[in-house]
Formats: C-alpha cells, structure tokens, sequence
C-alpha cells in the first residue's frame, strides 16, 4: 500500500524469523529453508539482513536438494569473503565436491564460481581442475568445472596451478558431449592467451572438431543445432581459440582452409529460415571465421573471397551487418594480399557515407575509406570526406579533420593540391581544425619553395571572403608574413592591399591571433618599406601600446622600437625568413593516434603504407612518418643536450673495432642471420631518420632519431601485429658497437608496442653498422632475427656554409690521391634535380649554391665529428641526364672516410 506499509510487515517478519531462530524449538529442514528463503528475498527487496547466515550454513550439510540448494543461494548472495564462517563454508563445499553426487557437486561448483573470491580460488583452485580431467566425472560437472576454473582464472590467475591436468584438459575437445567442448573451448581460449606454449596442442583437435561441424548436417547434431546452424557458439568460440595461435603446420593448414572455406560457401547459400535469429547465428560464424583469415594474413584466395563476402553486405538491409562488414574490411585494406580487393568497394563505401542514417555506420565509413586510400585514389577520398565534412555529425568531425590533413600530406604529389585541400578543410570545418593541422600546412610550405608563392596568393584569396575562420586568418598571416612579397608585384595583391585586408579581420581575432598578426606587421615592415609608416601608426596606436593584454602590449612596443631604431640590414637579419623545418613525424598523425588509442587499425594502416612506398617518393620533410606510436613532442630535445651534458658510464671499448659506443651500454650477444630485405631497409635511411625499419607479419620496427655532432639518441619502437603475446621478448645490439640503455618488458601484449632507446657516441670514424638481433617466442615458436641499425658516418655530419672561393681553396688543398675518391654510376632512380638536392641536405652536408661553374651539378661541404677529431668533407655530384649517368666526386683528410661516404651516397641515386 505504502512504503511504510511494506517497511512495517518486513519488519514484523524480520521479527519472526529472529525469534524463530533463537527459540528453544528446533526447527526443521524445510522451515529453516522456508525462513532463510524469505530472507534471501527480503535482501533482494533491498533490505539490510544482519542474521540467518549461520542457518543457511547449516543447510549445506543437508542431503535434501532443495534445502542445500536455498543455502548455497543465500551464501552466493549474501556471504563476503571476510565473513568468520567462510571456513565452515568451504569445509561444506570439499565435502560435497568430494560426494560425487552430481548434483551436489553441481551446486558446490556453482557457489565457487558465483562467489569467485581470491579466497576461493585459494581453498579450490588446486582441487577443480582435478575434477575437471577426472575419468568418471560425469558430463554436466565436467562443464560447471570447467566454468569455474575459468571464473577462478579470471579473478586469480596466479592462484591456478599450471600443471599435468594441462594437456589432459585439451583432450575435452575431442568429448563426445558438446556441452562439454564448449565449457572446455572457453577455458581454453583463457588460458592459451596467457600461456599459449601449454596449449599448443589444442590448435589441431580445434581445427578436427570444426571440421566435423561445419561438415556436418544440421540433423547431426539435433541438440545444438540453433535455427538449422549446426553449434553455432561453438564454432565461434573453436576459431577464436585458433586466432591465439599462428597459422598451423601445412597439414593441418590444409584441413582449416577447408574449413574455413566451407563458411564462405555456406554463406552464398540461399536461407534456410526468413528468421532473424538463423541469420544472427550463420553470420556470427562467418565474421568469427573472417577474424582467423584476417589475423592469419596468409592465404590471398581467402583474403579476397572474405572481402567479397563482405562486399555483399555492404548493401545489406540489417544496420549490424553493414556495421561489421565495414570494420571488417578496415583490417582487411590493411593486408597487401586484400588490399586491391578491398578498393574495388570504393563507390559502394562512398555512397553509404552520403545516405546511411547511423552515425556509427558512418564513422566506419570513414575509418574505411582512409584505410583503402593509397596514391592512385588519394584525390578522390579526400574529395568525398570534404564533402561530407560539411554535413558530417559533430561528434566525428575532429577525427574526419584529421584523416584528410594526414591523407592529403601523405598522398600530396602535387603541393598546389595541398595547399588548396588544407584552405578548403578550414573553410568547412575551422572549429575543428586543432593547432596541429595549421602548424603542419606552415611547415611545409616553409620546407617546399616550389609552393610558396602559390600559397601565399590563395590565401589571399581566401582572406577576401566576408567571413573567415580565424584559423585561417592565423595561416594567412604567417604565409604572407613570409611571403606576401612573391604576390605582391600583382597590383591586386599590393604590399598595402596585403596589410589592409589582414588588419580588417584583427579585431575579431582573439589575443594569440592577434599577437601573430603583430609579428606579420614586422615582418611587413621588412619586406615592404613603403608601408613602414602606415605599419607604425598602428603599432603606436592607444589600442596597442596601451592594450590591457601584456603580451600584445609588449610586442607592439618592442615591434614599433625596433621598426624606429634598426637599420635596414639589422631589420633583414633579425625577420628573415624562416629557416626549413627539421624532419619530424607528423604531428598530426600521433595526434589521431592518441585519439583512437593504442594498437588500433589506425597503427596497422600506416605500418603498411610505409612498408609500401616511401612518402611522395623522396626524403622530403614534408613527409608523414608512419611509427607504431606516438613520439615525444616534436620539440622535446631528444639528446637531453639542453639539460645536463651526457657522461659515458660505459667500461672503455674492448678493440679498436669498437669506434661507437652506446652511452650506457653494458652487454651484446651472438650474431644471427639478416632478415631478408634487410639490406633494402637499411639504404633508404641513409638520407631520413624516421621511419619503418623492418616489418614482417609478426614484428614491425619503427625507428625515431637524432643526431648532433657526435652524439646521437635513436628510439626503437617495437610492434606487436598480432593478437597473440610475444614472450621472452630479447632485443640486442651486436657486434659491439652500441647497445641499448635498458631491457624492454620482456612480454609484448598483442597489438601493443613498446619503445627503447639506444644513446650513441662516435668516438671515431667506422665502417660496419650496427647489427639489432631480436628473439622471442610466438606461439610457442622460437623467432630469431637481425636488421642492420642504420647509424651510418654521415649521421655525424654538420653542414658547412661555404662561399665559392673557400669551397675550390678546400678543394685544392684536398689533392692528395688518397683523399680523393670518384664513382660513376648509372640512375637508378629518376634523375629529379628537386629529389637530388633533399636526398643531399638528408645525407647531412650543406647544399651550396651557385658554387659549381655548371648550375646543373651539386656540390656539398661538411664536416664529420668524432669524440677525438673532426673531418672535413666535401662533396661533387655531376649528373649526366642524356646517358642516364652519375659522376660523384669526394674529398676529405681520410681515404676511408671518403670511400665509406662514397659508398653510402651512390646508394642512393
């Protein structure tokens, strides 16, 4: 009737059943069980009980079922593992477990595994699994065991003994009741993600009793079969069993690709039932089944038959399924066998991101297109995401905004492109686009002069519109700050029309807006001195000498000081134009990384684009470095030079050999084979630092350097491919030439990657990289590999700016035979004047211009450090375009510093 009401009968009940209790009558087995039960309900009404755990421990020692079973209800609920009779507790449990009575032994299993407590696990973690492999334990306690050691597991894996019952569990697989094998696959799965060596046997007694399922009829299996789906949680459960394990040995291969061909055929068969729930189940099977093929990555006739099964849901009716089918075939874009398959859907996909209603089908949509974007279809996607960018749900719209700058760097052969995709991004979507993406657009076009002058005109043209964005208002005032004179012989685009329309959109620009727009003013004054006064009247204003801001009033005095007192050359020198930026992975792609978390489909994408080409063809800065995780801010020192100086805590070099040494390094190990494109590798980071070492379908190594002089600090990140642990996980620097400054977790979780750090000082000059060897255990197999460590002598380089007659001066005095070493070659690359010069200023010297009689040839000058000398280099590449050839010329104080360099340099023409 009322709360009071009902508190008041609980309460004259409560009084009862205490007085019951305590009564000097015994009561019976049916009324403690009547008076417990109505305790357990008052409890579950949502009332405090204080009493009755002893009675409810008294009916465990029952014989009757349902009285035993009130009690082992009422402890389940209402008994913490602190409780004073948990003792009394698990005495009743052994001796039920001990019964063999199936019935009692079921309740008991299910108490531990509802309690679950460390405690438990404890008392019963040694005993279970006994049960579990014992000969005349009948079915139904078999599953409930294995249930419960899995419930055990999970809460206390280090309470469950590895041991003899091990190998004797996997053999449940092969039971005749299905209940059973699935209970036994599920504990399974558990357990091998852990200890994948333990069960490595269970791959092949997977793989029979799939077969037996998918191969049977629907008839066969009459108790488990669900909608005319033979086992369909089993099956789904045995093939996820399988994805802890990497592809079998090619008999058993054999047997699951038969398997898994099956589920791919079946799929093409017309339905047995119009219901919902034989759809569910076939299809759970079929994604389950396309999970294994994605994480074996092996077989490309079933790679391309999964991404065209997937295609045909892509259309389908059901929201889920086009959900999964686009995740799906996220992971799949990223296969090099699958990926051509997968851009075929390209127009399907398109059009689901203009007419799907759910913004989740959406967003995978976009997750989709980014992965199947490569070089042949860039233009196209970024197209389509800025079109739907501009109608796009707001809670995607960052993660959108970030795809297309990264996707729009990557792709960029032509920077005009670019520049004009960045402008539209800020047009359509300015709220959303983060400091990261308008940094990245200033830099390259800072870094590429075959852009400026282009950039510095759209944005001007940009900026005429009535409404801007004042992102772009920022990226407009940097480009013409810098540029604004290579547009500004065009009447339209005068100095004083370039000032105007920037101090039109000041006032509603916020102060760090505003406070760049100052430092373009200056900058102005520099290029443009016919528009000083105007520049000055503006800095002399009440508005900004007197703003309440202190930034913007420091940097109006200080600019209109400097503008009134400095020369014309100390103006030049002090708002000259900026230097190139150094190379760096883009910031914006660790950016959406950090946005979708570690280990994602994001990570594997740009693991494979990177292994696939190099970005726009060259060792441009402007390129995005593909690393399997996030970096330190681009402005972290990565050599901690800025700090404390580096001391070398290291036991002196052991020979002569030893010419770099790891600042703190302590040990090495044997020398292991090459990995196969090693060599390959290696070569391309002559001229970069950042960048996809190695990658296999296991292990992906990214490296992120810096050198300064003759120090260097190189971080190595480790990637896991797979969803399965690498154990044992070992990395060595061999060879004695530098190791690394700690040990890495010795286990690597899968899709997860870990970073190390090699510090290195070149004591003096050296012939033979660094060799990195790698061991580890995967899936129970020994893997055993070794990359070249590209610390090369050029990485000591310091450019060197030299006029002409210095440089032939060096030259000459460089004439000794011995110093001097020549090599012709043939191209082997395109003979790109632009690729040339980066692939020179990479290599570490400076690129002097106007220096050689012949403006077609190349010359550098630099100069190597070592911890005990320094040594001059200068360089000389004449390029022969009709006979495809190369003449490169070098001279330093060593003859084999000069070979070593020559060598290193004609790699990579």
């Amino acid at each position: 009737k009322s709360k009071e009401a009902e508190i008041k009968r609980i309460n004259k009940e409560l009084a009862n059943i205490r007085s019951k209790f305590k009564g000097d009558k015994a009561l019976d087995g049916y009324s403690k069980k009547k008076y417990v039960c109505k305790l357990l309900f008052i409890f579950l009404l949502g009332h405090d009980i204080d009493f009755g755990h002893m009675e409810a421990v008294n009916l465990l020692s029952s014989n009757r079922y349902t009285e035993k079973q009130i009690g082992y209800l009422f402890i389940s609920v209402l008994v913490n593992s602190n409780s004073e009779l948990i003792r009394l507790i698990n005495n009743a449990i052994k001796n039920d477990l001990a019964s063999r009575n199936p019935t009692f032994m079921g309740l008991a299993l299910h108490c531990i595994a509802n309690v679950g407590s460390r405690e438990m696990a404890e008392a019963f973690a040694g005993e279970i699994p006994k049960i579990l492999v014992a000969g005349d334990t009948m079915d139904s306690v078999k599953q409930s065991a294995a249930l419960c050691l899995l419930r055990l597991y999970r809460t206390s894996p280090d309470l469950v003994p590895m041991g003899d019952w091990t190998s004797r569990v996997v053999h449940l697989l092969n039971d005749q009741h299905l209940g059973v094998v699935t209970a036994a696959t599920s504990l399974i799965t558990t357990l091998a993600q852990k200890n994948p060596e333990e069960f490595k046997t269970s791959v092949s007694l997977a793989v029979s009793r799939l077969s037996r399922i998918v191969t049977s009829a629907s008839t066969d299996l009459q108790d488990y079969t669900y909608y005319f789906v033979p086992a369909p949680w089993l099956s789904v459960k045995l093939l996820r069993l399988l994805q802890c394990y990497p592809p079998p040995d090619p008999a058993v291969r054999g047997r699951l690709t038969e398997c898994l061909e099956t589920i791919l055929n079946k799929a093409q068969e017309p339905p047995k039932s119009k219901k919902v729930q034989h759809s569910n189940a076939k299809n759970a099977v079929l994604f389950e089944a396309i999970s294994l093929i994605i994480h074996h990555d092996s077989e490309p006739n079933l790679l391309v038959r999964a991404c065209n099964q997937l295609g045909q849901f892509l259309q389908h009716r059901e929201t889920n399924l086009r959900y999964l089918a686009l995740e799906s075939m996220c992971t799949l874009a990223s296969s090099e066998f699958s990926h051509e398959a997968v851009k075929t859907h390209i127009e399907t996909v398109i059009n689901a991101l203009k007419t799907e209603r759910d913004v989740s089908v959406r967003q995978r949509a976009v997750d989709l297109l980014y992965a199947m974007c490569d070089r042949s279809n860039a233009q196209q996607i970024v197209a389509e995401m800025l079109n739907y960018l501009e109608t796009a749900d707001y809670s995607i719209r960052e993660e959108i905004v970030l795809k297309v700058a990264i996707l729009a760097e990557k792709y960029a052969v032509d920077y005009t492109w670019y520049v004009d995709t960045i402008l539209n991004l800020i047009r359509i979507a300015g709220d959303y686009v983060s400091e990261e993406v308008w940094y990245r657009v200033i830099q390259i076009v800072i870094n590429r002069d075959d852009v400026q002058g282009y950039a510095a005109k759209t944005v001007f043209e940009a900026l005429q519109a009535p409404a801007c964005h004042e992102n772009l208002v920022k990226v407009g005032g940097y480009i013409l700050g810098e540029f604004g004179n290579l547009i500004a012989g065009d009447p339209r685009s005068s100095p004083l029309i370039q000032f105007n329309l920037l101090h039109s959109k000041f006032h509603l620009c916020s102060v760090p807006t505003r406070a760049l727009l100052l430092s373009t003013y200056i900058k102005f004054v520099n290029l443009f001195p016919e528009i000083k006064t105007t520049i000055q009247d503006v800095l002399r204003s009440d508005s900004q000498l007197k703003n309440a801001d202190v930034e913007l009033q420091q940097r109006a005095v200080e600019y209109l000081r400097l503008s009134t007192i400095a020369s014309t050359d100390i103006l030049a020198t002090v708002l000259e134009e900026m230097p190139p930026f150094p190379e760096r992975e883009s910031s914006i792609l660790a950016k959406l990384k950090k946005k979708k978390g570690p280990g994602t489909v994001t990570d594997l994408e740009e693991i494979k684009k990177e292994r696939s080409s190099d970005m726009n063809g060259s060792a441009e800065p402007a390129s995005v470095n593909a690393s399997a995780v996030s970096t330190p801010s681009p402005s972290a020192d990565l050599l901690g030079l800025g700090a404390a100086p580096l001391t070398n805590s290291a036991p002196p070099p052991a020979s002569s050999g030893s010419l770099l040494v790891d600042v703190f390094s302590d040990s090495a190990s044997a020398v292991a084979p090459l990995a196969p494109g090693s060599d390959d590798n290696f070569a391309r980071f002559v001229c970069k630092n950042n960048g996809v070492l190695f990658e296999n379908q296991l292990l992906q190594i990214g490296l992120k350097s810096e050198f300064r002089q003759n120090l260097g600090r190189m971080f190595i990140f480790y990637g896991n491919k797979t969803s399965t642990q690498f154990l044992n996980f070992t990395p060595t620097v061999i060879l004695s030439v530098c190791s690394l400054t700690k040990p890495v977790d010795p286990t690597v979780d899968g899709g997860a990657q870990v970073q190390q750090v090699v510090n290195i000082e070149c004591v003096s000059d050296f012939m033979e990289a660094p060799i990195l060897n790698i061991q580890f255990r995967y899936g129970g197999t020994f893997q055993n590999l070794s990359v070249k460590l590209p610390i090369t002598l050029n990485k000591f380089f310091q450019p060197t700016e030299m006029s002409s007659q210095d440089f032939f001066q060096r030259w000459k005095q460089l004439s000794n035979p011995k110093q001097e070493v020549q090599n012709i070659f043939k191209a082997k690359h395109p003979m790109d004047a632009e690729i040339t010069k980066a692939k020179i200023i990479g290599f570490g010297s400076a690129l002097l211009e106007e220096v050689d009689p012949n403006p077609a040839n190349f010359v550098g000058a630099g100069i190597i450090h070592t911890k005990t000398t320094q040594i001059g280099c200068l360089l000389r590449l004449e390029p022969n375009l009709q006979a495809q050839m190369y003449r490169l010329t070098l001279r330093t104080s060593k003859e084999a510093v000069s070979q070593r360099l020559c060598e290193l340099l004609s790699e990579q023409f």
